[in-house]
């Protein structure tokens, strides 16, 4: 007991609407689902738990786990409720939970994997939890991120939830565990080719429709983890946890669903720090940045930015830090700083084309290619034209370039192009030109399930407003009215 207030537990206690008598028939009940019928919890308890901070017994956190995410309508886990494993096994810990030490990755991965595949099954509803500031992310990882990373497979277990056996009687309430076993090489190289798969479908279709399967399989990559393989196979599975999470957080992001694409996010970088794969982790970081920068902090975003690129280390390829510098640049676009941006977008050109290709890319790198350059670009200008409308021209230059050089299966990012390229044509008071690119953006926007191109279409829409008078403009503003979907809460896919 530690005599002091479990802040954590009380603010989400305060969400739920509950009575602490109510939080406790509920635990008893939800304990006995999932096998432990002797458990008894009483108003008292609960109270403690939350004016003391007297930390429950097992399984009552997971119970409490589960509760929570139900009623909350997003994924809450252990840590977040204020009971942190760690210190129950007797270590210390500071900070807000970052960083992981290396035995807890696989088990926070595995955790909230259950949690999020739970809430798809029931259908709930995301609530609008808080994301944390880039400023608090990057003061956290810094040093852990710069030390040298240590294989799970060489460090003690604590409280690993898939050591313990599926307790009888579990319901698709409690977690789901993938029942792990050793595998081989043969197994993974199918894991590395999957990966291949969800990430061709996510640039053709966006997040929508394949994220409930790439959370399944990262879930059970997680129970693979918590066994120790030979270290060469367990890199290659820690690669491939840091990839499916990478996914996972941009398929989230991509259908609106932003805490639980900052957590992919992070759990990514855990990921592939420990597989010893530091620009994987420092890419990971970046999307978190690119998700800051779409909702409006860029400020944030620069924060992860320069973790982003220090994290890195040496061993980065030009080509990923010049992918790494157009993030950067679009975000210093938002904040109106066209001279540094300029600089940034001129540094990312020269590192692109000094990239020999001799070195093969990674695979989570062969997506940045020529046409992206162009489409960050684009987009970097475009955003800049809303302080300086001169941006307006190369924003238009190279959203031509990139829909020339966009390959089959971009679908997505060909929408983004259209609509980087309307929109500087608003502002550089081409109308005629903006019509026939915004149509072209509509022709494809419905075959799509992510949420950022209707985010990006209704920026281009503001920008009709000064030619509402004009009749092709005015027939565009009624069919864009008309295809936008209806502002509503995001709901699990």
């Amino acid at each position: 007991m530690t005599k002091e207030a479990n802040t954590r537990l009380a603010d989400l206690f305060g969400l739920t609407g509950w009575s602490k008598g109510e939080l406790a028939r509920m635990v008893n009940r939800q304990a006995a689902a999932m096998g432990h019928p002797q458990l008894s919890t009483d108003t008292s308890r609960v109270r403690r738990w939350i004016e003391t901070g007297e930390t429950p017994r097992e399984p009552v956190p997971k119970v409490l786990a589960t509760l929570f995410t139900e009623r909350l309508g997003r994924v809450v886990t252990i840590e977040d409720l204020g009971f942190d494993r760690h210190r129950r096994a007797g270590g210390k810990r500071t900070g807000d939970d970052l960083p992981w030490p290396p035995e807890r990755t696989a088990a926070v991965l595995t955790e909230f994997t259950g949690m999020d595949l739970m809430l798809n099954r029931r259908g709930l509803v995301g609530a609008g939890a808080a994301l944390t500031a880039g400023s608090a992310l990057s003061g956290a990882m810094y040093d852990w991120l710069h030390s040298d990373p240590a294989l799970a497979a060489d460090a003690p277990v604590f409280d690993n939830p898939l050591r313990s056996g599926k307790p009888a009687g579990v319901t698709a309430a409690g977690y789901d565990r993938y029942e792990a076993a050793p595998v081989g090489s043969a197994e993974i190289e199918a894991l590395e080719h999957s990966v291949d798969v969800f990430r061709a479908w996510d640039a053709s279709r966006g997040g929508g429709l394949q994220r409930k399967a790439v959370v399944g399989q990262l879930n059970e990559v997680g129970g693979m983890l918590s066994f120790h393989h030979p270290p060469h196979l367990q890199r290659r599975l820690w690669g491939v946890a840091a990839n499916l999470a990478v996914l996972a957080g941009w398929m989230s992001h991509d259908v609106g669903l932003e805490p639980t694409a900052q957590k992919y996010f992070v759990i990514a970088a855990h990921a592939a720090r420990e597989g010893g794969d530091r620009p994987r982790a420092g890419e990971a970081l970046s999307r978190a940045a690119r998700q800051m920068v779409h909702l409006g902090r860029p400020d944030d975003a620069l924060d992860l930015m320069r973790l982003a690129h220090s994290g890195s280390g040496e061993e980065a390829l030009p080509r990923t830090r010049a992918m790494l510098l157009t993030i950067e640049a679009w975000a210093q676009a938002s904040m109106g700083r066209g001279q540094a941006m300029r600089r940034t977008l001129g540094q990312a050109e020269d590192l692109f084309v000094s990239d020999r290709g001799d070195v093969p890319p990674p695979s989570w790198m062969q997506m940045f290619d020529e046409a992206d350059l162009h489409g960050m670009q684009a987009l970097a200008y475009r955003t800049l034209a809303d302080h300086d409308p001169a941006a307006a021209v190369p924003a238009q230059h190279h959203a031509r370039r990139a829909l020339e050089l966009r390959c089959a299966g971009r679908d997505r990012s060909k929408i983004f192009d259209y609509i980087s390229m309307a929109s500087a044509c608003f502002i550089a008071d081409d109308p005629e030109q903006a019509d026939r690119y915004a149509r072209l953006a509509l022709l494809s926007i419905g075959q799509t399930s992510s949420h950022r191109t209707w985010d990006r279409l209704r920026e281009m829409y503001r920008l009709t407003g000064r030619y509402a008078e004009h009749g092709t403009i005015r027939n565009l503003r009624e069919e864009i009215r008309a295809a936008l979907p209806k502002r509503q809460t995001t709901a699990e896919v």
